[in-house]
């Protein structure tokens, strides 16, 4: 078995679903790159970071998922301008310097997997959720001059309660985008509550899970003739973009 000199890997908690691993495994063996490794770190606390790079001195990059986009930021050497801005990060890199640098691909993401299906009536969003996914979304519909309104279970100063939401919250969000980790496999019964009569074939329902394949947030807006699309594309797209990343 060959040594493993380059070590990638995936930070989160409770991340045993993940895609990461499998995809990164066929990447490496498709490019070769036998010295080449990519595992799971579930943390149960976000401060044991600096424990696994102290026992894992062959590590270049990491991924970062949820619960911890955000509390990883302070435990970070260098943060890029856009992560900064987003205010969350989800691909690390490892300097030359052993240095430790948080960049956000989220968005990127989530920007070149929505634009092919954006229509000129899609004029503004409602992103359910308000953690880190849903900032790196909203990092992105402002980049497509789409406007958004962020939608939660509490309403506060900067979103509304999903008990507000009602027909003309449909008739003045032509894109819903699901951020929340609700319908996400194990749990694959759970969906936002939101009134789903009001989809239309003028509505674009979007959601960041890509297991199971169709949430039951996509099949109730697609029983109304809304355009579905899930979150697999997206999580393809930031995991080559992380992996330039590593590769600068």
């Amino acid at each position: 078995m060959a040594k493993i000199n380059f070590l990638f890997g995936l930070i989160g908690k409770q991340i045993a679903y993940s895609f990461s691993p499998k995809y990164f495994k066929e990447k490496f063996n498709s490019l070769g790159l036998t010295d080449y490794e990519y595992q799971n770190f579930d943390l149960p606390e976000i401060d044991l970071l600096p424990e696994i790079v102290k026992d894992n001195p062959n590590l270049k990059g990491l991924n970062v998922t949820i619960p911890y986009k955000e509390t990883v930021m302070p435990l970070l050497d260098k943060i890029s301008k856009k992560a900064t801005e987003i205010g969350a990060v989800n691909t690390i890199r490892f300097t030359r310097k052993n240095k430790l640098k948080g960049y956000n691909t989220d968005f990127y993401g989530f920007k070149k997997s929505l634009k092919p299906l954006l229509e000129p009536h899609h004029k503004k969003a409602l992103i359910l959720g308000t953690g880190g996914a849903s900032k790196a979304v909203a990092f992105a519909l402002k980049e497509l001059d789409i406007l958004y309104t962020f939608a939660s279970r509490e309403g506060s100063a900067n979103n509304i309660s999903y008990q507000l939401i009602n027909a003309t919250t449909f008739d003045n969000h032509q894109i819903i985008i699901n951020c929340t980790p609700l319908g996400t496999s194990p749990n694959v019964d759970a969906f936002p509550p939101l009134p789903y009569e009001f989809f239309t074939a003028k509505h674009l329902a979007y959601d960041l899970i890509y297991n199971p394949e169709e949430t039951i947030f996509l099949k109730k807006a697609k029983k109304r003739g809304a355009k579905i699309k899930n979150g697999l594309e997206m999580l393809e797209l930031q995991a080559e973009k992380a992996w330039r990343i590593w590769n600068k």
